[in-house]
């Protein structure tokens, strides 16, 4: 009894951060390149009631074990970084990526984080920025008297200055990917750093081999479907359901167990 009550437990804890996590999706449903996370869970370790013995000369012999299972644990929740759709904005610093690839930052304490957020800005001192201000890697400065920015598919960034009528190339974006992008670790803000299971970065310029193109005056939607969301948070919703009437079933037969007279 007390077994089947530690197992119970185990799959509402599994449930519950399972609904954790999907509100979690359903509440960035409109977060600009946000990626939808999902769990995954394992079965605990198995007590053996009766083995399966071994056939001896003239008798028959068990060919199946007698296991008890004692639940379920969470492993892991994993980023889905499915393509989200793109939506045009008409900004000229609003960039999205198509395909594979992050783009670079850096923040303020010298460390590099990677994000699939295109929302540029142009900050006072004329260095290109994302939404918190940390510096698009590899830099890019403008001038006060550039006029107009054009940001072509391989991440070639030319300008026209004031009064000019040519262009002038003053930059180029990176892009970075890594071999386990879902072992990346979320630092929220729609950043993400590197770990040991992600691997290291691989920088690349973008539309070459591996690497996304960039499509300007566009940002990359969220990854989440809101519909399949509502489909999990049911089943979910079902499955603590009845993971707590296995509680009630079992505190009920310990009560008639308490009852019996001799």
């Amino acid at each position: 009894m007390n077994r089947a009550l530690r197992t119970a437990a185990t799959g509402m804890f599994a449930q519950q951060l399972n609904i954790d996590l999907i509100s979690n999706n359903l509440a960035n449903v409109n977060t600009t390149g946000f990626k939808k996370s999902r769990p995954e869970f394992q079965d605990l370790m198995y007590q053996t009631i009766k083995t399966s013995g071994v056939a001896e000369e003239g008798k028959t012999t068990d060919v199946a074990e007698i296991q008890i299972g004692n639940g379920t644990i969470p492993v892991a929740t994993l980023k889905n970084f499915r393509q989200g759709d793109v939506q045009p904005t008409n900004n000229p610093l609003d960039i999205s990526v198509q395909g594979e690839g992050f783009f670079q930052v850096r923040r303020t304490d010298g460390s590099v984080a990677y994000t699939r957020d295109g929302t540029f800005r142009v900050s006072p001192d004329g260095q290109l920025v994302n939404s918190q201000g940390y510096i698009i890697e590899p830099g890019v400065a403008f001038s006060s008297s550039t006029s107009d920015i054009s940001i072509s598919r391989d991440g070639s960034i030319e300008v026209t200055e004031a009064g000019q009528s040519s262009t002038v190339k003053v930059g180029q974006l990176e892009l970075a990917k890594f071999i386990n992008p879902a072992g990346l670790h979320a630092l929220g803000n729609n950043l993400f750093s590197e770990t040991s299971a992600s691997g290291k970065p691989i920088a690349g310029s973008p539309g070459s081999e591996g690497f996304g193109e960039l499509m300007q005056g566009s940002l990359e939607a969220s990854n989440v479907d809101v519909v399949e969301e509502m489909i999990s948070m049911i089943v979910a919703q079902r499955a603590y359901e009845i993971n707590s009437k296995t509680v009630k079933t079992v505190e009920e037969m310990l009560q008639m167990a308490n009852n019996l007279k001799g």
